[in-house]
């Protein structure tokens, strides 16, 4: 299907059709009779190909759209069959809290980006808020850069985060390399990252009207219900009474009702006249109803665009059970119609939801609150606070197990958006009048979110003189999710038990094997078990 349009490639280096037979530096070369590679068009198919990597320069020498054979390549060549399985571009994740320094209990760079390299992403973006320092000042990215390093199994890039008060860190963030920003109209969660006012946000968007970025805003605000409400609507109220037991699941959704994204998302349009060549951008957008506003938007000429994100897409309220605060995540998780709603709109030629992100956003198994017969004992060791403090026994014991109101808010899922997004996708496609394809998910999960960040030049797609980022994909195989599919630092996700179709069997970053399923070292057998992720500080340019 013809959908959300290609970077522009007028930069890229005409494909070669021809391999190098004449080089002495030994080559990789990776084929299979189905790969998602660009024609001579420019359309993105599945094709049979030969790609061809120059490891010192971890970028692709040259892509035929057949399958040659090793006898084509010189003697020292790596040459990997991997027919029939699908050869696709690794992953671009942008969005993901990696919570270092700080809060490394939660999450790390080195387990969160394992976690990545396993599911066939390649690069993730770190979100600015859940590590202490956060990502708002030059001296927070510097502390951020100086724990990542040496760390990272998958490239990664950082944005900056806008809070009131730091109009002034803002473009020397992007001087140091941050790929956007991201600013919360409502409670954050955590005290380094308040919420910012719309004067706040009109700042940011004059500050940054002319510079190569992307503005992103967490859409959920409190609609005001009375003259007397007034500017306190931007000061990140708590949500509305709860309506029945802190349990269910329910009354935690009724709480966060669509009226709360709609809301913000027009507050963020009444103020993008401010800067009208500035890319907007909404992350985790879960309500229908804002579909509708930002097509008027783009219509008007607004640069917007908006996410959406692995869980809002294979999971349901009605089928979360009373307390299995493993679901809860801001903006919530909604009902199956809603669930439907996303799917037709990600099938629309023009949809506004032009990325589909996992907004990894983990915890400990404590914040979580689980009950026992969910949490299966984890959790059973100190207590620490959202914020760093330390709860004694007795005020632990008060927080209700299963309580949706008092537990952290974020799904855990890095490195297992692929196969999600594949079991529901193919499970739909029978009755789907315009069903997803693995290019549409090529285009949605690597194109895409390049583009988002300022890095289609090197990153998003298999085209020679880019970046070897490339994941082999099975997309036939099936496996339940358990503690070992689960890399990330806490194994609590809703998607556990889950049978999943589709599954990563290799993941390259820049022309080295960092992930083979069934390896030695769990998998991790590249350079000798160390990591070569590297992070892109790199001015944007576009």
């Amino acid at each position: 299907m013809a959908r959300n349009e290609s970077p522009d490639i007028s930069f890229y280096p005409t494909p070669a059709y021809t391999p190098p037979h004449d080089s002495n530096i030994p080559l990789v070369v990776l084929v299979s009779s189905r790969a998602v590679i660009f024609d001579q068009e420019n359309n993105l198919v599945v094709s049979p190909a030969t790609i061809t990597i120059s490891p010192q320069t971890g970028t692709i020498i040259s892509i035929l759209p057949t399958v040659l054979p090793a006898s084509s390549f010189p003697g020292n060549t790596t040459y990997i069959d991997h027919t029939p399985q699908l050869l696709l571009p690794g992953l671009v994740d942008a969005h993901v809290h990696l919570n270092e320094p700080g809060r490394t209990e939660w999450e790390g760079f080195n387990t969160g980006t394992r976690a990545a390299a396993s599911g066939g992403v390649t690069t993730v973006i770190d979100m600015p808020l859940n590590a202490i320092p956060p990502t708002t000042t030059v001296n927070g990215l510097k502390e951020k850069v100086k724990a990542a390093q040496g760390q990272c199994w998958v490239d990664v890039g950082f944005y900056g985060g806008i809070i009131p008060g730091n109009s002034e860190e803002l473009l020397p963030l992007v001087e140091a390399g941050v790929r956007g920003f991201k600013g919360f109209l409502i409670e954050s969660g955590v005290d380094e990252f308040p919420a910012v006012s719309s004067s706040d946000v009109a700042l940011a968007m004059t500050t940054l009207a002319d510079i190569a970025t992307t503005l992103m805003f967490h859409a959920e605000m409190i609609p005001p219900i009375t003259d007397s409400v007034g500017d306190d609507v931007q000061t990140s109220l708590p949500p509305m009474h709860p309506s029945g037991p802190l349990t269910s699941y329910n009354t935690f959704l009724y709480s966060r009702p669509p009226a709360f994204e709609t809301y913000a998302i027009e507050e963020i349009l009444s103020l993008a006249h401010l800067a009208p060549d500035l890319p907007l951008h909404i992350v985790h957008l879960s309500a229908l109803e804002g579909v509708p506003i930002l097509r008027a938007a783009r219509d008007r000429g607004i640069k917007i665009t908006a996410e959406t994100c692995f869980h809002y897409l294979a999971l349901a309220s009605e089928d979360v059970q009373d307390g299995d605060t493993r679901h809860k995540c801001c903006p919530p998780i909604r009902n199956a119609v809603n669930r439907d709603g996303l799917w037709e709109e990600l099938s629309k030629p023009d949809s506004v939801l032009q990325t589909i992100v996992s907004d990894h956003s983990p915890c400990t198994p404590e914040l979580k609150l689980l009950p026992e017969h969910l949490g299966h004992g984890c959790g059973s060791g100190g207590h620490k606070g959202v914020n760093g403090e330390i709860l004694s026994a007795e005020e632990a014991e008060e927080k209700e197990r299963g309580d949706f109101f008092a537990s952290w808010g974020g799904i855990s899922s890095v490195g297992l958006g692929l196969p999600i997004l594949w079991t529901e996708a193919t499970a739909r496609a029978p009755t789907s009048k315009s069903p997803i394809s693995i290019l549409d998910v090529v285009r949605l999960c690597s194109l895409n979110t390049a583009k988002q960040v300022g890095l289609s030049h090197r990153k998003g797609a298999l085209r020679p003189g880019m970046d070897a980022d490339i994941c082999v994909f099975d997309d036939k195989a099936t496996f339940v999710v358990g503690r070992e599919q689960m890399l990330f630092r806490n194994k609590v996700s809703p998607y556990q038990g889950k049978t999943m179709t589709g599954m990563v069997k290799q993941t390259w970053v820049r022309g080295s094997l960092v992930f083979e399923r069934g390896g030695l070292n769990g998998g991790f057998v590249g350079k000798g078990g160390v990591p070569v992720g590297k992070l892109l500080l790199e001015k944007r340019r576009s």
